[in-house]
């Protein structure tokens, strides 16, 4: 089966254990996620199956959208809610919308301890849970869209559109330093992955009391998967050369384009590059919806 299946991960379930759940209840020899969510996040999830797994890193790359919950007047030792109380500070009456504005578009931002980072191949968590700090690299990252929900005292409840790479907790504290207090992430449920939407997934729970047919259905096929990128079509002599792992000519202008061959199935993904269209990610097989449906 090649695919990916939308899944609406609950809190307090890691990341692996949902994606187990899924692979079983789809018979997938071959499962992977793109974008591990904490066990205290919940929200959308996209577990790949078979040839799909080859469009993590592309999934990876995508910008997200999430729904953050923002606890002022409480720093912590990870960020979030599982750690320790650190600090307590005043909170403030109310929120400038103008200080949220100040962390829209291109802006610096220093990882966490805790985060999966590694420093001479040992994770960060690792190193902070023995109690040691190490210095980390500012990066850049893009906030797209960065909205106030509601502010209920003492927590800011913001909808928050990033790049890739961007720490939501790290977000969180920089905020409540903006405002003059200490803050950490008491919630955070990601809603969005570049096109695919949490409206559209289903709980495990939900997957778990259907049949075969309706698993099936959720399957999301190989051409879904690239319907949001500009499209490459190519003959059956470039096709031949492109799955060979040639460079192929190109009248596309220079981007990421799904690739499809003379049948209209995906070949995989390619990058446009001065006339020339480079592979990048090649597909051993595609695989219909239909056929999808068939392996149940």
């Amino acid at each position: 089966m090649d695919g990916a299946v939308l899944v609406d991960k609950p809190v307090g379930e890691s990341s692996n254990r949902t994606l187990q759940t899924v692979k079983r209840l789809f018979k997938a020899k071959k499962a992977g996620h793109a974008g591990t969510l904490d066990p205290l996040a919940s929200g959308l999830l996209i577990v790949l199956f078979g040839e799909a797994t080859k469009f993590a890193s592309f999934l990876l790359d995508e910008d997200k959208e999430y729904l953050a919950a923002v606890k002022l007047g409480v720093r912590t030792s990870t960020g979030d809610a599982e750690g320790e109380v650190l600090e307590r500070s005043e909170i403030p009456e109310r929120v400038d919308a103008g200080v949220l504005e100040r962390f829209k578009g291109e802006i610096e931002q220093v990882p966490p301890m805790y985060s999966a980072l590694k420093r001479e191949g040992v994770p960060l968590y690792e190193l902070a849970r023995r109690g040691e700090t190490v210095e980390r690299a500012s990066r850049r990252i893009r906030i797209l869209d960065l909205e106030l929900q509601r502010y209920e005292t003492p927590v800011l409840e913001l909808r928050v559109r990033c790049s890739k790479g961007t720490y939501v907790r790290t977000l969180a504290e920089d905020i409540g330093a903006a405002l003059g207090t200490v803050a950490h992430l008491s919630g955070l449920r990601r809603t969005a992955c570049g096109q695919f939407s949490v409206s559209d997934a289903a709980s495990p729970e939900a997957l778990e009391s259907m049949k075969a047919g309706e698993l099936a259905a959720r399957v999301l096929s190989l051409d879904r998967m690239l319907a949001s990128l500009p499209r490459a079509d190519l003959d059956a002599g470039l096709t031949a050369r492109f799955r060979n792992g040639q460079a192929v000519p190109t009248e596309r202008s220079e981007a990421v384009c799904g690739v499809y061959g003379p049948d209209g199935r995906a070949l995989g993904l390619g990058r446009a590059e001065r006339g020339k269209l480079h592979p990048l990610r090649l597909l051993a097989a595609s695989q219909t919806a239909e056929k999808a449906r068939k392996s149940f």
